[in-house]
C-alpha cells in the first residue's frame, strides 16, 4: 500500500511539473535541475 501512495504521489508530481512547464518553464527548469541534483 505504501507503493501505490509513492506512484499517486509520482504521479501528482507530473501533471504539477506538466502545468509548471506550461506556466512557468523558468521555474520548471529550476525544479528539474534540483530533482536532478537530489539523485
Amino acid at each position: 500500500s505504501t507503493q501505490r501512495a509513492l506512484i499517486k504521489l509520482v504521479g501528482r508530481r507530473r501533471k504539477l511539473l506538466d502545468y509548471l512547464k506550461v506556466k512557468d518553464i523558468e521555474r520548471y527548469r529550476e525544479i528539474v535541475k534540483a530533482l536532478k541534483l537530489r539523485k
